[in-house]
């Protein structure tokens, strides 16, 4: 029986060692992503003891790959890319051809073809979704203006990266020098009209028949009531959208998963079909990074150390490098250049996914593919370092350089209202820190009752919207004095910080109440713990989301039988909240 259990063994074997290594990584404050590949090395024939089914994991990580895609899609917004595309689409492509030119120039210099230069300067461009949002996440970065234009540019990535896994198939006897035409091949130019026709034909299927389809069928599934059925259903939709779109539109099973993933956040039940398909979407990315992990070769760190730590410097340096001065360019601070540029410093599951294509066509040779693995082992496991980094090395920089000094103070238009501002922005306004879904709605609640008010926001794109509404807004990070100072702080009445940011927020408030001791000061947080240290510590009257949402259900509820109920747990909770 011994042959029919070679699936099984496999699996047992692949999840059994990356649980080992991923919570060795997890304990040394590594990403579990490195455990995975280290796992994959361990079981790969380059290394001694037993050898997992080479054939069988790759299959395994084609599914991986779908439904990797498939949760891209799932969380990809287009209201979250549009509100940073200003900053997040000519930096993504700019950042990726600059990583690009500089793998294939050391591709070059290493005697390389053109083609293997381009995949493997390519592969070195796009860093990983996976990596960012855990690092982010962990960090409370994720809902910040930072942790915004870094998903943002990554977005960016994602898409121009699955286009060029579309292309390449047709452009890899080009790139491979071959000049001979093929007996009953078609020309060049028909192969890349045909392959963006067919593309063309899939996207507009999915974007008008798939998205009134799929969640019309979602919710007949969802009506069922059962949990199995509606997982299942989800998972249909990524892989056999994933397959249909290969085998009837000949475009990669990657596209196919994405849309399916796209299409199906159309759906009101999208945050449930993330949550429910998480789980299996994991394990398989397991399988997905564990086969890769297979096919690298260890000893290219020994045979070939120069060459490695040639690309890990790409990575890290020049990819890092390229994006702090495009941010810095676009006149954002250094502290959100320096967190863009620690996102960008790794690569991962796309970096994967273009080597192991530009392996299978002929394009780049094994070499390149293991160069890649340990550029991400390396560049992966640094991440965490980088951004724990951030914030001294941005004081060390602005407490020594002049330069940078002046860098940072540079003259910006939004960073200060304008001269013809209204004297009831001025004074005894609201000061508004964050635009987003929280503060736009405070903002919308203020100007239906007529009350003034300044908005500070770092998105500067957002504040040039606002200007051409008419609505006072400055640019800048509320935690630095001289954007509070330019929304008139010292003459507000109160200061309302609408964005969970719990390592600025003492800082805004400190500043605040420095120069107007006697502002009211109102928060969020999303934070139970932080809520309970910033109302111990007296910072103001802070709002708990989970607090508030469970307070507005049960004065609905008691409004339904008590309204005298209802108005003495308002008032009971309201002072509860200002002690």
């Amino acid at each position: 029986m011994d042959h029919n259990v070679t699936l099984i063994t496999t699996i047992a074997a692949s999840f059994g060692l990356a649980l080992i290594f991923g919570f060795i990584a997890e304990r040394l404050k590594i990403p579990a992503l490195v455990g995975y590949l280290l796992a994959g090395i361990v079981l790969g024939p380059e290394t001694p003891g037993f050898v997992a089914d080479a054939g069988i994991a790759f299959q395994l990580s084609e599914i991986g790959i779908m439904l990797l895609m498939f949760g891209v899609g799932l969380h990809f917004s287009l209201n979250d890319l549009l509100a940073v595309k200003r900053i997040a689409l000519p930096g993504a492509i700019v950042q990726m051809a600059v990583a690009t030119a500089l793998g294939m120039a050391l591709a070059s210099w290493w005697g390389w073809s053109f083609g293997a230069g381009l995949v493997f300067g390519l592969s070195l461009s796009c860093a990983s979704t996976v990596v960012l949002l855990k690092a982010l996440e962990v960090r409370g970065f994720l809902e910040t203006m930072n942790g915004r234009i870094a998903v943002g540019w990554l977005i960016v990535e994602d898409l121009a990266t699955v286009l060029i896994l579309v292309l390449l198939p047709s452009f890899a006897g080009l790139l491979n020098g071959s000049t001979e035409p093929v007996a009953d091949a078609p020309p060049l130019w028909q192969t890349i009209g045909l392959t963006l026709l067919q593309v063309s034909a899939f996207i507009a299927l999915m974007l008008i028949v798939g998205r009134r389809v799929l969640p019309w069928l979602l919710w007949q599934v969802t009506r069922t009531g059962s949990r199995e059925l509606f997982t299942l259903a989800v998972v249909t939709f990524a892989i056999s959208i994933a397959y249909g779109a290969a085998e009837l539109f000949h475009v990669s099973f990657a596209l196919g998963a994405f849309f399916a993933g796209m299409v199906m956040r159309e759906s009101k039940f999208s945050h449930r079909a993330a949550e429910e398909s998480l789980p299996l979407r994991d394990a398989f990315a397991v399988l997905f990074f564990v086969s890769i992990g297979m096919m690298f070769d260890p000893n290219v760190l020994i045979e070939e150390p120069v060459r490695v730590l040639s690309v890990v410097a790409i990575i890290i340096v020049g990819k890092s490098i390229a994006a702090m001065l495009l941010v810095l360019a676009f006149r954002y601070p250094l502290n959100t250049a320096l967190t863009v540029a620690a996102s960008l410093g790794q690569i991962g599951e796309f970096s994967f996914i273009l080597a192991g294509l530009g392996l299978s066509l002929g394009l780049m040779p094994t070499e390149g593919l293991s160069l890649i693995l340990a550029g991400a082992l390396i560049s992966i496991a640094f991440n965490p370092i980088a951004f724990a980094v951030i914030a001294p090395v941005s004081t060390w920089v602005l407490r020594r350089s002049a330069l940078a000094r002046r860098f940072e103070s540079r003259d910006d238009p939004y960073a200060e209202l304008p001269m013809s501002t209204e004297r009831k922005y001025l004074q005894g306004q609201v000061v508004l820190v964050g635009y987003g879904r929280v503060g736009r709605r405070i903002a919308n609640a203020l100007h239906d009752k007529d009350i003034p008010y300044v908005v500070a926001e770092q998105n500067r794109e957002q504040v040039q919207d606002l200007r051409n509404q008419g609505v006072a807004a400055v640019s800048g990070n509320a935690a630095d004095p001289s954007v509070l100072i330019q929304a008139h702080i010292a003459d507000a009445a109160m200061l309302v910080i609408a964005v969970p940011d719990p390592l600025n927020v003492r800082q805004m408030v400190e500043t605040a109440r420095t120069l107007n001791p006697n502002i009211e000061v109102v928060l969020c947080t999303r934070s139970e713990e932080e809520s309970e240290l910033l109302q111990k510590d007296k910072i103001g009257t802070v709002f708990f989301s989970e607090e508030e949402l469970t307070k507005g259900m049960m004065n609905h509820v008691l409004r339904r039988f008590d309204p005298q109920a209802t108005s003495s747990t308002h008032e009971n909770s309201k002072r509860s909240l200002s002690d």
